[in-house]
């Protein structure tokens, strides 16, 4: 076959070349994980310079992690934000525009971090840019699960979109990974103070650096709004079709105001559950067990590889015997056992591990699927902006306090509310659950 006979081969009816799967697969996940690990660096290595950021309360060494862990908390709140508006670009101008904005975002997010100065040296200027940059990477990372999602999903093929699903997880657990991993190599390479006064800054400096190589990948990704790929065949631009014909920023809250509150009662279980398992529960286990920091960072690295080699399982078999069966088992798994996993966390290293992989077999049951199920909500007019603007909103609410509510939980002197507030969550979305019809076999709303 000849080259041109290969190139008319590739192409759709309207002249527009037609995706790889495993093109469009890696164009997301990649840029996915970098994205992810620029967001992740912040927790992985809080307990560095908290104190170069934050002075200490009058004899109350909680006080510089409490703030740091409350900037965490306010950049999830710039994440609903960045749902609606990304969401938006991504609806009305294809999700591929929206993947581009997200990390060059990112990216700069991240260097503000790696570039903010001591409290020592100039005062509330450091707290203030720390929540500048946080500011910058919530609106980035909301917009990111927005677009992502919707470009996995509609990517997929017939059968697999639990499969693709799965990805999202997959990206942002390695980013979680190469952030967790560049922590734990600095802190054996360098010395308790030498990464408490410059250490942690490097870490973020490799993420703006990252967000480059992902913005460079990303430009090989083909659009998949059906909107955006008419205009093409068309012989025009997204930019070039009628305001008229595009969806007005508030367009899926207004239309489909159950859709947007199911979003949210998805979300609420899987989000505490899989903040407090992957990102929190090494803080967890310093603050309420004594667990050296290095040998937590250790452990936090071990699960989430174990995590990610879950996930494509969780999909497959998601695409199988459908969603809802997944989606119990995580959510009532939870409530019952959350209470007796993060009590039986101690500072012996195998304990920790054990509780971790624990959690994790029965967080997949969520996190395979999230991607899948919320887009199977929404059509594909509104669907990231639908995806967007709910579930960022769950997330900044009961995710991105987590760290903070269970700091403060220990602070109080009543550390043993904390697991129970994680079941309590998981509970009210098993019953909304009990309410989603299956929706693995049926065709992906256009």
């Amino acid at each position: 076959m000849s080259n041109a006979e290969h190139i008319a081969k590739d192409r759709a009816p309207g002249g527009v070349r037609s995706p790889s799967r495993l093109r469009q697969l890696a164009a997301a996940s990649i840029g996915n994980a970098v994205e992810w690990y620029d967001w992740y660096a912040y927790s992985f290595l809080a307990v560095y310079f908290a104190e170069q950021v934050f002075p200490k309360g009058a004899g109350n060494s909680l006080v510089p992690l409490l703030s740091t862990f409350a900037v965490f908390a306010v950049g999830f709140f710039m994440r609903p934000v960045g749902g609606l508006l990304m969401g938006a670009i991504a609806d009305r101008r294809g999700r591929r525009t929206a993947l581009t904005l997200t990390i060059l975002l990112m990216g700069g997010g991240s260097l503000l971090v790696a570039l903010t100065p001591t409290y020592a040296t100039t005062g509330v200027l450091a707290p203030f840019v720390l929540v500048l940059a946080r500011l910058v990477q919530g609106l980035s990372v909301g917009g990111e699960f927005a677009a992502s999602t919707t470009f996995l999903v509609e990517s997929a093929g017939p059968g697999r979109r639990g499969l693709f699903s799965s990805f999202q997880y997959v990206s942002t657990t390695a980013g979680q990974l190469l952030a967790s991993g560049t922590a734990a190599l600095l802190a054996a390479l360098l010395t308790e103070q030498q990464m408490g006064q410059w250490g942690w800054r490097v870490a973020f400096l490799i993420g703006a650096l990252l967000s480059l190589l992902g913005l460079w990948i990303r430009r090989g990704a083909q659009e998949t709004l059906p909107q955006a790929l008419d205009s093409v065949r068309a012989g025009e631009t997204p930019n070039e079709e009628r305001a008229a014909d595009r969806p007005g920023l508030f367009e899926a809250l207004r239309r489909h105001p159950r859709q947007s509150l199911l979003i949210c009662g998805i979300t609420a279980g899987g989000t505490i559950a899989y903040y407090t398992w992957t990102t929190y529960l090494p803080t967890y286990a310093q603050v309420n067990a004594g667990f050296d920091k290095g040998e937590a960072l250790t452990v936090g690295t071990l699960s989430l590889v174990f995590f990610a080699l879950l996930q494509p399982l969780g999909g497959l078999l998601s695409d199988r015997i459908g969603r809802k069966p997944l989606l119990l088992g995580f959510s009532l798994g939870f409530a019952v056992l959350a209470v007796p996993l993060l009590h039986l966390v101690t500072d012996t290293f195998v304990s920790l591990l054990l509780v971790q992989c624990a959690g994790m077999v029965l967080l997949t049951g969520y996190t395979s699927i999230a991607a899948a199920v919320n887009a199977e909500v929404f059509p594909a007019r509104v669907r990231a902006a639908g995806i967007g603007f709910p579930y960022s909103l769950t997330v900044a609410l009961f995710g991105g306090t987590a760290p903070y509510v269970g700091t403060w939980f220990k602070q109080a002197g009543h550390a043993d509310l904390f697991p129970w507030y994680v079941a309590g969550l998981c509970l009210v979305s098993c019953l909304v659950y009990l309410t989603l019809p299956e929706t693995s076999r049926l065709e992906l709303e256009k």
